[in-house]
């Protein structure tokens, strides 16, 4: 078996003193909301509930306060929500609220999902290209007295997305990069679809997050080394939990003497652990991320999180048999498949022409 294996003693070697201190002051107010999601849980009465869901209240919010301060000083990681106008923040809040609710099914978790990586895609091209625009022409259905064309300005972004490459962490971020890849897709001039690389990459699930192992499956990637070699790596991932399997891939590429002009990993919730680790670990790597969590329970899972997003976006495979790329592109169903054609036919010429 072809497979690189990074563990989690090896991630933490890269977190500078300063970072370990940030990480356990962010778990020590994180148990103050801990505290009260507790007695939410178990309150008996109105009043009982109300306090605790005010403590909760003013937990969050000091502890917002604390991560954009931490994150403020640091160049290299961008939160959606402490860097864009306020009259923004709430549009970001309801998606946020509604990926975390238990209750949202699989097909409306998918559409927030979508939302999320377009207003990301705003924030990390479409804004920073401003103020540069260009214009397009459509023509509308309207025919009398003539065909009707429309003038629209769009922000100029051929500059920030040319020699790109969509890096794909199996499973989760398939849609993901997908989306992304469509989002590139329309804002260029050229109508270009970026290529991808796919890294079949998965965590020990069977350890802690303090000893966890991230197992690269090199036999199960598909990637070509013309494509990646200085480019632009986008990876866009829904959770960024500990930042283990992005630097498990970018180290292992690095390695094999295959490098990058630049790295963004673009996710819609994003621990402080992860991106801590990750920014020192790659020095050429930003991380965007819709909202910053604070902590991550003994299992590595965010807290308070959203579960198991590639689950929730692409349902459960079987222990024994589960799907390869081709089969989970489709049971995405005919309306996915549609939408993004040209993006299937990227990731099906990779996959088959291997």
């Amino acid at each position: 078996m072809n497979k690189i294996v990074l563990h989690a003693q090896d991630l933490d070697g890269f977190l500078k003193p300063q970072d370990k201190t940030s990480i356990e002051k962010a778990d020590t107010l994180y148990k103050v909301s801990l505290d009260a999601c507790s007695r939410i849980d178990k309150a008996a009465d109105a009043q009982a509930l109300g306090k605790a869901q005010n403590d909760l209240v003013k937990s969050a919010a000091e502890i917002g306060n604390y991560l954009e301060e931490v994150t403020g000083r640091e160049k290299a990681i961008h939160v959606y929500s402490f860097e864009t106008p306020q009259e923004q923040h709430g549009e970001a809040s309801r998606i946020i609220a509604k990926l975390r609710n238990p209750e949202t099914g699989h097909e409306e978790f998918l559409y927030y999902i979508q939302r999320a990586y377009e207003l990301l895609f705003s924030h990390v091209f479409a804004d920073a290209a401003l103020p540069n625009k260009r214009s397009i022409i459509t023509p509308t259905p309207v025919t009398n007295p003539c065909r009707n064309y429309a003038v629209h300005r769009i922000p100029d972004v051929d500059r920030l997305i040319e020699d790109s490459v969509l890096c794909v962490m199996l499973r989760g971020a398939l849609l993901p990069s997908m989306i992304l890849s469509k989002e590139m897709q329309e804002y260029s001039s050229s109508n270009t679809v970026p290529p991808f690389a796919l890294f079949k990459i998965k965590r020990d699930e069977s350890k802690k997050e303090k000893n966890m192992d991230y197992v690269l499956d090199l036999d199960r990637s598909f990637f070509k080394k013309e494509d990646l070699q200085d480019k632009h790596w986008i990876f866009a991932d829904p959770m960024n939990a500990t930042g283990g399997s992005l630097v498990t891939i970018v180290k292992h590429l690095e390695s094999t003497g295959i490098h990058a002009k630049s790295v963004k990993f673009i996710n819609v919730i994003s621990a402080l652990k992860g991106s801590l680790r990750i920014i020192r670990a790659i020095p050429n790597c930003e991380v965007y991320t819709l909202w910053m969590d604070p902590v991550l329970n003994e299992a590595a899972y965010i807290l308070p999180g959203l579960g198991d997003a590639g689950d929730r976006l692409n349902g459960m495979d079987p222990s024994d048999n589960p799907r390869n790329m081709i089969q989970l592109i489709a049971d995405y169903g005919t309306n996915i498949n549609n939408l993004y054609r040209s993006q299937v036919k990227k990731i099906e010429e990779i996959v088959l022409g291997r």
